[in-house]
């Protein structure tokens, strides 16, 4: 099984959430339902980007990389 570090775009204010999951599917479904409570508010979202990992640490360590360094984050979003 394939874990993940995703990125999504809200329409509404135009900016990003990061995160990471075990199931893509599900967890996109779920922001997009609105029953994400760090989305909820900012629909509608769409999935913009993600890497696949073998683990979920890799994937959750990925996240934390990409939510602590602002260079990384900037050059992810400039390629979205």
């Amino acid at each position: 099984m394939m874990n993940y570090f995703y990125i999504l775009k809200s329409e509404k204010d135009n900016k990003f959430y990061h995160g990471s999951t075990n199931d893509l599917k599900r967890r996109v479904k779920q922001h997009v339902d609105g029953k994400v409570n760090a989305t909820s508010y900012r629909l509608p979202v769409n999935l913009v980007y993600y890497e696949a990992y073998v683990s979920l640490d890799q994937a959750r360590n990925r996240e934390k990389q990409v939510k602590n360094s602002g260079s990384v984050r900037q050059s992810i979003h400039m390629r979205i």
